[in-house]
């Protein structure tokens, strides 16, 4: 009952949005609304979810939003993304963006936040899409593979973290491992994949594309770079720095509180605002309306994902992963295939990783002792699963879409196969590796 419930209340999103063209915000409220009643669950109740749901997401994201988007503007508009853009094609030629994007997307994903590596890499894509006509999903899909690739299967992002220490798996050997498990399932899912999407072309955002600018006018490449660059590396430099501190000394809780990500962006405008903006003959009043024209231009983005955080919500509250994980606690499945189908199913239901990755990791968790599997290697088949299928529940799913600008049927046929084909391959992988483990 829960499952069909959840099957017809995305059926319903869809609809609304797709055929009715009713806005999404308002779409997201009539389902979870709608959900919520026909998962049983009290009014108030429903409210309460509703509420929980909308603060919880836009707490955790809404400020690296809108300061990647004042870094994103900024960086456009000075120049910065056309010099780097520049220097790109001249080291590796337009016939290779797309692989130079895939590395660059599993670089920067190491350290970053998904929302935050895509907000820093995706105006990348799309002034070199722009500049040298190339079609911004084809060299762009790769990238937010590797992106996605990185925030499923390695730690220290959110999910695999928590499911790693719910473990007491090994941080070094699940890092060795992911690594290993993340290259075929990138190639086959950004790679392989990406290269089939050269047909759609229509035009990225324009918001994030400056007018071209002369060689006088752009910023120099180590002032573009280091600027682009500076939240990568203080996140970069507070992961791996702080466990060789001294514990809860002044100096390891300054690294950490820099390393945040919405520290780390804060700061990063700050000196962005002094060397793309006031050190390039800007006012103050110039840098901060660039700042507030780039919150008008994500705006939308708040509420959208807003609504999707208040379906999630409804349906965790509702039950929906709890029984998912109840209905497979029993199977005689392989507990890597196990775990990973456990997590699918709840992601697929509830929209969210994360959710569907601690959820999972709590029934699985008995099976560990008894079974003998490797840790390590359940941490990954954990985070494969829980990227499957993004779709309208998602809110990097309407990230994708708003950036790039396709149509509902093109994001699903795009985006939800690129993560769909994440999940299985790291799936494939996790099992190959632990038959050659033995």
């Amino acid at each position: 009952m829960l499952l069909t419930v959840t099957f017809l209340a995305i059926l319903a999103l869809i609809g609304l949005i797709s055929v009715v063209r009713l806005h999404t915000f308002l779409a997201f409220l009539a389902v979870s609304l709608g959900a919520g009643l026909a998962l049983g669950m009290k009014p108030l109740v429903i409210l309460d979810s509703i509420q929980k749901g909308i603060g919880g997401t836009l707490g955790s994201i809404t400020a690296i939003i809108a300061l990647g988007a004042m870094l994103g503007k900024l960086v456009a508009q000075s120049g910065a993304a056309q010099r780097i853009a520049v220097q790109l094609m001249a080291l590796v030629g337009t016939r290779h963006a797309r692989w130079a994007f895939l590395v660059t997307g599993f670089i920067v994903g190491l350290p970053l936040f998904y929302s935050v590596g895509f907000l820093l890499l995706a105006p990348l894509v799309i002034t070199v899409s722009y500049r040298y006509k190339l079609p911004a999903l084809y060299i762009g899909l790769p990238m937010l593979a590797s992106l996605s690739v990185t925030q499923g299967y390695l730690p220290p992002h959110p999910a695999p973290l928590a499911i790693l220490k719910q473990f007491n798996a090994d941080m070094g050997l699940t890092l060795f491992y992911g690594i290993i498990v993340s290259i075929p399932a990138i190639l086959i899912s950004g790679a392989l994949f990406g290269s089939t999407v050269k047909r759609y072309t229509t035009p990225a955002n324009p918001a994030f594309v400056a007018p071209d600018l002369s060689e006088e006018q752009m910023p120099s490449s180590l002032t573009s770079f280091l600027t682009v660059l500076l939240p990568i590396l203080l996140i970069g430099f507070s992961t791996f720095l702080s466990p060789f501190l001294p514990e809860n000394s002044v100096v390891q809780q300054v690294v950490v509180f820099a390393g945040e990500p919405v520290v780390s962006m804060f700061l990063s405008v700050l000196v962005a605002s002094y060397t793309l903006g006031v050190a390039r003959g800007k006012t103050i009043p110039d840098v901060t309306g660039l700042f507030g024209d780039a919150i008008k231009d994500v705006a939308m983005l708040f509420l959208i994902f807003g609504g999707a955080g208040a379906l999630k919500q409804v349906l965790t509250d509702g039950g929906v992963s709890q029984s998912i994980a109840g209905m497979m606690e029993n199977s005689t499945l392989h507990p890597y295939v196990l775990a990973w189908g456990m997590a699918a199913l709840i992601r697929v239901c509830t929209g969210s990783s994360t959710v569907s990755g601690i959820t999972t990791a709590g029934f699985v968790a008995p099976m560990l002792a008894s079974t003998g599997v490797e840790p390590n290697l359940m941490v990954l088949s954990i985070g494969a699963g829980s990227m499957m299928f993004s779709h309208v529940n998602d809110t990097g799913f309407w990230l994708f879409r708003e950036y790039f600008q396709l149509s509902m049927a093109d994001t699903l046929k795009t985006w939800s196969i690129m993560e769909t084909l994440v999940s299985i391959t790291g799936l494939l992988g996790v099992m190959a590796l632990s038959w050659v483990l033995g």
